[in-house]
């Protein structure tokens, strides 16, 4: 379609152009053959007129620079979440010798799995040859969006001739995926039975007597626990932040094959609850990691770093359920990066076989298997005997896993609320 447009636009730029050397060779002929006042100022015309459209179209439109910037999320890094728009703002420089009355631009925005979208409006030039355009994008699923070639329209001051030209700006950006404050999760809760008595000791969150930094007062603290200096230096008082004890790894576990999934939400929800899982172990400081059962298997080790998270992060962003295969098989290849006594958490929409065989794999090499189900709203009011059925499997084998229909429904659910 697309193709047929610029075919459609090139053909009528070629018959106006026939038409102006149709025109002006016809008065060329009349002042050849007939001379006189009348003959030779009607050329002279249109050899005006035909001179300003050559250089309008050569030299005019032809010659715009612009600039490009975004307004991103300073407050997460300069990158924005799913569902928020951008703020784009364009600078137009025009050839100060050309007046052109206003200037028709399209911006085409395209996304990394080939979806598109296309902005167009005008815009009047400001004195000295400058113009700018401000617009917002519609709020954007997470991605890696580029501009393609900015495109001006522009016409003549008679409204006969219209000139265009293309341009690149530049103009990248990353959308992250949706996430959700998570509060508590009771995996992680002292004495919590989901993982066994035999991990409740360490899964408590004690102390130590190392430093680890300073923090602002909280109602309640001891008097042992102030830092005076700081308090001094600062004039408002401060806390002592000591380091806790490790609590066991945690390796998130994404199902991203084609055939788990009947829709392309259900997988943005997996991906959200990944993204939202990484943001509490940080925020915990949690060691987790990040293993992917794509097309192509990546596995991220567990760490507590700021840049591991990012980079985490920052691959779920362009992650597509791609994937296909046995999922047992993909782990084997990556066993190595599952050591015995990690958290395995598996998120995945799948509720027969496949689950219960990914999850008893964990439990031979001496990990503690969590399942979390992504669903949908839709598919459980059709079919409601499902949800007991697949927990009632699970409790049979020693297994524990929770529901999740939707983002907002996290963070009860893994905080043990019952929905």
């Amino acid at each position: 379609m697309r193709a047929l447009l610029s075919g459609v636009k090139t053909g009528l730029a070629s018959r106006r152009f026939w038409m102006v050397f149709s025109v002006w060779f016809i008065c060329l002929l009349y002042v050849l053959f007939q001379g006189g006042k009348t003959s030779i100022m009607l050329f002279m015309m249109i050899s005006v007129l035909a001179l300003y459209w050559m250089i309008g179209g050569l030299g005019g439109v032809k010659r715009i620079k612009a600039t490009r910037s975004l307004a991103l999320g300073i407050e997460r890094g300069g990158f924005l979440q799913a569902g928020e728009q951008v703020l784009v703002k364009l600078r137009l420089q025009l050839p100060g010798f050309m007046p052109i009355p206003y200037l028709v631009v399209r911006e085409v925005l395209r996304r990394h799995n080939g979806d598109s979208w296309a902005f167009e409006d005008s815009v009047v030039p400001y004195t000295r040859g400058q113009a700018e355009l401000i617009y917002k994008t519609p709020p954007l699923e997470r991605g890696t969006y580029i501009f393609a070639d900015t495109t001006c329209f522009a016409e003549d001051i008679f409204g006969l001739m219209e000139h265009s030209s293309s341009f690149h700006t530049g103009g990248e950006f990353r959308i992250v995926p949706r996430t959700v404050f998570i509060p508590h999760w009771e995996l992680y809760s002292r004495n919590s039975p989901l993982a066994g008595p035999e991990t409740a000791v360490t899964l408590s969150r004690r102390e130590s007597t190392q430093i680890n930094g300073v923090r602002d007062y909280v109602y309640g603290d001891r008097i042992s626990r102030i830092h005076w200096n700081a308090t001094a230096k600062t004039g408002t008082w401060k806390s002592k932040e000591f380091e806790h004890e490790s609590l066991p790894k945690t390796m998130l576990v994404l199902d991203a094959h084609t055939s788990s999934y009947l829709t392309p939400n259900q997988f943005e929800l997996a991906v959200s609850t990944v993204a939202s899982l990484l943001e509490y172990g940080a925020r915990e400081r949690i060691s987790m990691g990040l293993c992917t059962m794509g097309k192509t298997m990546r596995l991220f080790a567990p760490a507590e770093g700021y840049l591991d998270r990012q980079r985490m992060i920052h691959y779920l962003v362009d992650i597509d359920a791609d994937g296909y295969g046995n999922h047992r098989d993909k782990l084997e290849t990556q066993k190595e990066g599952f050591p015995p006594g990690v958290f395995f958490i598996l998120i995945s929409p799948v509720a027969d076989e496949k689950a219960l065989t990914i999850l008893n794999w964990a439990k031979t090499r001496q990990m503690t298997p969590y399942y979390i189900r992504i669903g949908q709203e839709a598919l459980t009011a059709s079919n409601g005997g499902e949800r007991p059925t697949w927990q009632a499997s699970l409790q049979e084998k020693g297994l524990r896993g929770v529901y999740v229909s939707s983002l907002r429904d996290l963070p009860a659910v893994i905080g043990g609320a019952k929905l």
